[in-house]
């Protein structure tokens, strides 16, 4: 049985023999597969599944999730894993979230609130984590920054000021349209439920009405529109709130060169030695301080409390380390909370943050090379614009390939692409990033339910949200199959995935068919069910990664 399973994975070509002797905890089911005779799903997803479909699986729901409830079901019952840290860095987490107080990590260590560096491991009060942030939580865009404070060469600072200027001039022009646009619509929709007397409305109720003058056909023509877009009136109006707040953010603060989001903090953010800053609670500030919180419950809500949403990872510690503000995240920032991560026990790190200029990059790539040597994973999400990363016009940071460097200078640095949940040629989120080379694999991430501040519940969307899935994977390897390394365990990653033969469109609405299996290194998409079998395979020596 166990050879015969240990046949299909070679004849799948990720992995190769070896003789070894096994042991009790080795998995041998048979890893998941998919044929072109799989029909994808053609109905829209029910309300259950939406909010879960992240978890289910490609043979037996058709959607393309991660084959979360399958893996628990199946392969995990009668196992017992060990506790995982896993960092989180990103904005503040809720520490007081129904669906997250008790998965939080707690520092053995350290007395809250006493004001004494009770571990001695330079920071006070850290009991769940740190706040590199202060009180601070807008901030600038590091493009702003390096022309308002003149950072780099003139060609680096050439290039700020050219992508400045583009993002201004798209602020200035997009905000008063898409204001006027929320308030035509409003102005429509509250019409609409006055002549229909409901407050809910479909596009049959608005096919089915009879308008009494030309201003209602006005209306019944803009909102079926709405509909027939794919989108409910409402949906459409938080989307468009949602574009309000954005792009009123990018003109106060994020492209505002007169504003200084820094000072709250009190340090020197492009002074490295500048490190006695910050407090030991990475709390949300505000309500709207809501990733990190959306994050978090993605790896690892409180699975079957019977509340909420169930996180893709049990057994799960998390550590929040907010350094990502709203706006670009600072280079020491970033840097000092991956070496926190590191040294405090973490052996996941979540990041879903990113940005084109990085002028200390070398503080970030020296914290990467210490994670690992610390022997810790760092899952990143590979950016929301639509670009493909192998292309040099298209820097992003962090990354495992220092410039001027073709190959990566580390093992333990995974990069995710986002899915949606349809199976097609839409398969890749519209918005997700992709290469070859630069993107190692793609996971659920568009339109994922999940925690958000005052026990709130929401969907978002972004390679942000497909990074924790990832992460949640990873640390479920860590827990069952602790002695793997970070480096074996991405390759698990890579290896177990699900490879499909389609054509999907990548680089926005109007980018080209590419085949899956050439826009990331390893062309699949990330599968809990399949990584478990492998890292059991792995872990018993029976085999050995390519």
């Amino acid at each position: 049985m166990i050879k015969s399973n240990l046949k299909i994975w070679a004849g799948l070509g990720l992995i190769t023999l070896a003789t070894s002797c096994t042991t009790s905890s080795l998995i041998t089911a048979p890893p998941l597969t998919y044929t072109s005779t799989l029909s994808p799903k053609q109905s829209e997803l029910t309300e259950q599944q939406a909010k879960h479909w992240g978890h289910l699986d490609l043979q037996k729901d058709t959607i393309p999730g991660m084959s979360v409830d399958r893996a628990y079901s199946e392969l995990l019952k009668k196992k017992k894993g060990e506790p995982v840290i896993v960092a989180v860095i990103d904005s503040g987490i809720d520490l007081d979230h129904e669906d997250i107080q008790e998965i939080l990590w707690t520092n053995p260590g350290e007395i809250a609130g006493d004001g004494i560096d009770n571990d001695r491991n330079g920071y006070i009060d850290d009991i769940h984590g740190y706040n590199f942030l202060g009180e601070s939580y807008n901030e600038q865009m590091e493009i702003t920054r390096i022309v308002k404070l003149k950072i780099g060469d003139q060609a680096y600072q050439d290039a700020a000021k050219a992508e400045l200027d583009e993002k201004l001039e798209e602020a200035k022009s997009t905000f008063p349209q898409v204001r006027q646009i929320r308030q035509v619509i409003t102005m429509a929709d509250g019409m609409m439920q006055e002549a229909l007397g409901k407050q809910t409305y479909t596009l049959e109720d608005l096919q089915n009405f009879e308008p009494q003058n030309s201003q209602q056909q006005q209306i019944v023509a803009m909102l079926s529109q709405v509909y027939e877009m794919g989108q409910t009136v409402p949906e459409a109006l938080k989307d468009l709130e949602d574009g309000v707040t954005y792009y009123d953010e990018q003109l106060k603060y994020n492209l505002n060169e007169n504003f200084d989001g820094r000072t709250p903090v009190g340090d020197d953010p492009y002074d490295f030695s500048d490190q006695d800053y910050g407090n030991g609670d990475p709390n949300i500030r505000v309500d709207s301080e809501s990733h990190g919180s959306h994050v978090a419950g993605i790896i690892a809500a409180a699975r079957n409390n019977k509340i909420g949403v169930d996180g893709v990872a049990q057994n799960v510690q998390i550590m929040s380390i907010r350094a990502v503000p709203n706006g670009d995240e600072y280079d020491k920032d970033i840097a000092l909370a991956i070496r926190y991560a590191a040294d405090n026990g973490a052996k996941v790190i979540n990041g879903s943050f990113g940005k084109p200029f990085s002028p200390n990059s070398e503080w970030v790539y020296d914290a990467l090379e210490y994670a690992a040597s610390k022997d810790v994973l760092i899952v990143q999400a590979a950016g929301n614009d639509a670009l493909d990363l192998d292309s040099p016009e298209n820097p992003t940071f962090p990354n495992d390939h220092p410039k001027g460097q073709s190959n990566e200078f580390i093992d333990n640095f995974l990069s995710v692409g986002a899915l949606t949940s349809y199976i097609g040629p839409d398969l890749i989120a519209i918005y997700s990033n992709y290469g070859k080379e630069n993107v190692d694999i793609f996971a659920p991430g568009d339109e994922i339910y999940s925690t958000m501040p005052d026990d709130a519940y929401e969907f978002q969307g972004g390679t942000s949200m497909a990074a924790p899935a990832v992460t949640g994977l990873a640390a479920m390897i860590r827990s069952y199959y602790p002695s793997l390394t970070a480096a074996q365990v991405k390759q698990v990653i890579m290896q177990s995935g699900i490879p499909l033969d389609l054509e999907v469109q990548v680089g926005g609405p109007e980018g080209e068919l590419k085949p899956f299996s050439e826009i990331s290194k390893s062309g699949k998409i990330a599968n809990l069910y399949n990584a478990l079998i492998l890292a059991s395979q792995v872990a018993n020596r029976e085999v050995s990664l390519k």
